[in-house]
């Protein structure tokens, strides 16, 4: 896995796609909590099939620990796992499914990327809802525990690579295409923070 410092790097352009200016995570000396919204040209329940069963076609790779995001799968079911195939036979559990109900919610629990090798834990929930003939898709994703050395420099990270993910998912339900166009001069329609 990357650094810290490299992902935040790599992160910045993502958070540039970024239309309204992003509020900063809420963070507190036990842990932060992020929020990102936007509205999707597809009803919910299309969106609710990518974000499950094409995980691998929109996630960022350079957020995987294999280097690429084919290797991801998503089991939406109460115990389910948001896992990753390592070479070699070996596997990472990034988060766990705690909530389900198709296609309105998505719940699962743990620390993503390198938060997983400290004390916390951490809930990322999806809401999905119809809105303006497509669909409102909030992310959240609240971590608490204990940090070496605390929050206030990890969260702005962690906001940036949701942020990334999930401009990636919207283009990748509407266009096909998980990534921008190279030159495109119109802003991405995603709001973070609340």
């Amino acid at each position: 896995m990357k650094t810290l410092a490299h992902a935040v790097t790599i992160a910045l352009p993502l958070l540039l796609a970024v239309r309204a200016a992003p509020a900063a995570a809420q963070v507190s000396p036990n842990g932060f909590v992020v929020r990102h919204e936007t509205r999707i040209d597809a009803a919910p329940a299309r969106v609710y099939d990518a974000l499950v069963a094409e995980i691998g076609e929109w996630w960022n790779p350079e957020h995987t620990f294999s280097g690429d995001a084919r290797n991801l799968s998503l089991d939406d079911r109460p115990g389910g796992c948001l896992c990753e195939e390592l070479a070699g036979g070996g596997g990472v559990e990034h988060l766990r499914v705690v909530y389900v109900d198709p296609p309105r919610v998505l719940r699962l629990s743990g620390a993503l990327g390198p938060l997983q090798g400290s004390a916390l834990v951490g809930t990322l929930t999806w809401t999905l809802a119809v809105a303006d003939g497509g669909t409102r898709l909030e992310l959240t994703y609240a971590v608490g525990g204990f940090l070496e050395g605390g929050f206030e420099g990890v969260a702005p990270a962690v906001k940036s690579v949701l942020a990334g993910q999930m401009s990636r998912l919207k283009r990748y339900v509407e266009t096909g295409k998980p990534e921008a166009p190279p030159s495109s001069g119109s802003p991405d329609r995603t709001r973070s923070g609340r």
